[in-house]
Protein backbone atom coordinates (compact mmCIF):
# COMPACT_ATOMS: atom_id res chain seq x y z
CA UNK A 1 0.00 0.00 0.00
CA UNK A 2 1.80 3.35 -0.98
CA UNK A 3 2.13 5.08 2.66
CA UNK A 4 0.97 8.33 0.58
CA UNK A 5 -2.53 7.83 0.60
CA UNK A 6 -4.19 8.50 4.32
CA UNK A 7 -7.30 6.99 6.05
CA UNK A 8 -10.32 8.75 4.95
CA UNK A 9 -12.62 8.62 7.58
CA UNK A 10 -13.31 9.79 10.84
CA UNK A 11 -12.80 9.05 13.47
CA UNK A 12 -8.92 8.69 11.77
CA UNK A 13 -9.76 11.69 9.89
CA UNK A 14 -11.49 14.02 12.03
CA UNK A 15 -13.83 15.84 9.50
CA UNK A 16 -15.25 14.66 6.33
CA UNK A 17 -12.77 13.75 3.83
CA UNK A 18 -13.14 16.30 0.81
CA UNK A 19 -13.26 16.13 -2.61
CA UNK A 20 -9.83 17.01 -2.86
CA UNK A 21 -8.64 14.61 -0.21
CA UNK A 22 -10.33 11.97 -2.25
CA UNK A 23 -8.95 12.69 -5.26
CA UNK A 24 -5.43 12.87 -3.75
CA UNK A 25 -5.27 9.33 -2.36
CA UNK A 26 -7.09 8.36 -5.92
CA UNK A 27 -4.05 9.59 -7.40
CA UNK A 28 -1.78 8.29 -5.74
CA UNK A 29 -2.92 5.53 -5.56
CA UNK A 30 -2.87 5.55 -9.34
CA UNK A 31 0.67 6.67 -9.24
CA UNK A 32 1.65 3.69 -7.65
CA UNK A 33 0.04 0.82 -9.67
CA UNK A 34 0.63 2.76 -12.80
CA UNK A 35 4.70 3.64 -11.68
CA UNK A 36 4.41 6.70 -13.26
CA UNK A 37 4.37 10.44 -11.34
CA UNK A 38 3.36 11.58 -14.79
CA UNK A 39 2.27 10.45 -17.51
CA UNK A 40 3.28 10.54 -20.74
CA UNK A 41 1.45 12.65 -22.90
CA UNK A 42 -0.21 8.59 -24.94
CA UNK A 43 -1.30 7.59 -21.52
CA UNK A 44 -2.46 11.29 -19.81
CA UNK A 45 -6.20 10.22 -21.03
CA UNK A 46 -6.49 6.70 -19.41
CA UNK A 47 -4.51 7.81 -16.19
CA UNK A 48 -6.63 10.59 -15.87
CA UNK A 49 -9.85 8.45 -16.29
CA UNK A 50 -8.05 5.89 -13.82
CA UNK A 51 -7.81 8.74 -11.04
CA UNK A 52 -11.54 9.81 -11.84
CA UNK A 53 -12.87 6.26 -11.46
CA UNK A 54 -10.64 5.58 -8.35
CA UNK A 55 -11.81 8.90 -6.73
CA UNK A 56 -15.85 7.78 -7.64
CA UNK A 57 -15.20 4.40 -6.17
CA UNK A 58 -13.91 5.50 -2.93
CA UNK A 59 -16.76 8.36 -2.53
CA UNK A 60 -18.92 5.42 -3.24
CA UNK A 61 -17.07 3.36 -0.24
CA UNK A 62 -17.13 6.23 1.66
CA UNK A 63 -21.02 7.20 1.35
CA UNK A 64 -21.69 3.66 2.41
CA UNK A 65 -19.48 3.09 5.70
CA UNK A 66 -20.82 3.60 8.58
CA UNK A 67 -18.62 4.00 11.78
CA UNK A 68 -20.31 3.42 15.26
CA UNK A 69 -23.56 3.65 13.63
CA UNK A 70 -23.17 7.30 11.46
CA UNK A 71 -22.91 7.95 8.07
CA UNK A 72 -18.97 8.72 6.98
CA UNK A 73 -20.20 11.03 4.52
CA UNK A 74 -23.70 13.19 4.15
CA UNK A 75 -26.39 11.63 2.37
CA UNK A 76 -25.78 12.05 -1.29
CA UNK A 77 -22.96 14.34 -1.18
CA UNK A 78 -20.78 12.69 -3.88
CA UNK A 79 -16.96 13.16 -5.10
CA UNK A 80 -16.45 15.53 -7.77
CA UNK A 81 -14.95 12.68 -10.14
CA UNK A 82 -14.45 15.13 -12.89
Amino acid sequence: MCRSIKTLRPPVLPDEATDEDIHAAALQYVRKVSGFRAPAAHNREVFERAVAAVAEATAELLGGLEVRGRPVREAGQRADAG
